[in-house]
């Protein structure tokens, strides 16, 4: 697996290892699931979201 270098500062890596070794990761597993959780998040604000529109009409349209 390619990697690559992320700067951040002393605290915010000092609380990445607390919580890596918690959970059993290491500190870049441990970003790899914050990542995909903040992802997730947005997938969910997204779709708690109030349809706009163009998406009522689409879901209200008659395909008979």
């Amino acid at each position: 697996m390619q990697s690559t270098s992320v700067r951040i500062d002393t605290g915010t890596h000092q609380e990445l290892k607390r919580l890596a070794s918690k959970l059993g990761t290491t500190v870049g597993e441990t970003v790899a699931l914050a990542v995909r959780r903040l992802g997730q998040d947005r997938i969910g604000a997204e779709l708690a979201a109030s349809p706009t529109s163009n998406e009522v009409e689409w879901l209200d349209a008659d395909l008979g």
